[in-house]
């Protein structure tokens, strides 16, 4: 007798359980809308931000800040640095300002700076005269460089009266002047009342009490201030520094 022949049991496993595949696609296709919309928004603000600052007050110049002005008013300044208000701040074409700022007679240096929101600042440094010379239209201030830069009816207060032909600085002789007054210690400054040459070679120094300093060129003049301070010590009228090594007093 054969023995029974026993039948395979087949196991079905579910599928998987999938979407369709519409349904995935669908998805994926809105992750990729949703990325080019965020991407699009992202560009539309950087777009709108950069043409508000670039082209808008929203960050314009709403104010124009003057700082170290003495004589000059702040007004004036605000004048010729022509910043119209309202102007994009980043914009602002600062070597224009600065250029038409510096050439006030009076601004020795301007710096301009951008303040966010909305300001310009403007640090001014104005000329200080070292003197004045008398000419027909009235007293002409000279600054440490020899620059001329503003007449006045009455010399310069505190400061000496220069005699030169015209006061320059490509002038040899102001040239000479203004380096010898850039130069004198603190102590002999005050008892300086005049200072004249002719030629950069021959200074002369008027002092209080009708004294006369030869000062020849303005070589050396720390030397001959030192030398003219022990000079001083001595009764005298005239004082000859221009060589130091042989002064004299007279």
């Amino acid at each position: 007798m054969s023995a029974p022949v026993r039948g395979r049991s087949t196991r079905v496993r579910p599928a998987p359980n999938r979407r369709p595949k519409s349904a995935e696609y669908r998805a994926r296709r809105r992750i990729i809308l949703r990325r080019r919309l965020v991407a699009l928004l992202t560009l539309l603000t950087i777009v709108g931000l950069t043409y508000s600052v670039f082209f808008t007050p929203l960050l314009g110049v709403h104010q124009v800040d003057v700082r170290g002005s003495v004589v000059l008013t702040e007004d004036e300044v605000r004048a010729t640095a022509a910043i119209e208000p309202g102007s994009p701040l980043v914009r602002l074409d600062l070597r224009g300002i600065h250029d038409r700022v510096a050439a006030i007679p009076r601004v020795a240096a301007v710096e301009v700076e951008r303040q966010l929101p909305g300001t310009v600042r403007l640090l001014i440094t104005e000329r200080v005269p070292v003197g004045s010379v008398k000419m027909p239209d009235g007293f002409h201030l000279v600054d440490a460089t020899g620059k001329d830069y503003a007449v006045l009816p009455t010399a310069a207060p505190g400061a000496p009266e220069l005699f030169l032909a015209a006061p320059s600085p490509s002038d040899p002789a102001t040239r000479a002047v203004v380096g010898v007054l850039n130069e004198l210690p603190e102590k002999l400054r005050p008892d300086v009342l005049q200072v004249a040459a002719t030629s950069g070679a021959d200074v002369k120094l008027t002092l209080t009490g009708n004294r006369v300093v030869k000062w020849g060129s303005s070589d050396d003049t720390p030397r001959k201030a030192a030398v003219l301070q022990v000079l001083l010590t001595r009764p005298g009228t005239t004082y000859d520094v221009s060589s130091p090594d042989l002064a004299t007093v007279s």
